[in-house]
């Protein structure tokens, strides 16, 4: 069985909020019209923000190889992370937050 995941994250101004994830993701890989960006994480797996009613309150966390390297190209386009959390088994998570409350998570192993 093949699996795609393409998560929706609601922005309350679409123009307003790309910018910043363009920081957060980098170069969009699709747009499917005016208000909506795509960003292909790995093959089958989107993430893509639109702009729509009731904005915020996303919880998406991606877990990445080297969770250094990702946070150190966020940062080399501009954007901090919000928080930093290490959990008792080791994994670490380093956490976005847009301007309407989502929140976008990056997670990796322990190094």
């Amino acid at each position: 069985m093949a699996l795609n995941l393409f998560a929706g994250i609601r922005v309350a101004d679409f123009s307003s909020a790309l910018p910043w994830y363009e920081r957060l993701f980098g170069e969009p890989s699709f747009r499917p019209h005016s208000t909506e960006m795509v960003w292909e994480l790995a093959e089958g797996r989107s993430v893509y923000i639109h702009e729509g009613a009731d904005p915020g309150g996303a919880e998406h966390t991606v877990f990445v190889d080297d969770l250094d390297a990702t946070v150190g190209e966020i940062s080399d386009r501009g954007l901090e992370p919000s928080d930093r959390e290490t959990y008792s088994n080791g994994v670490r998570k380093v956490i976005y937050r847009d301007a309407d409350g989502n929140e976008i998570g990056f997670g990796g192993a322990h190094q």
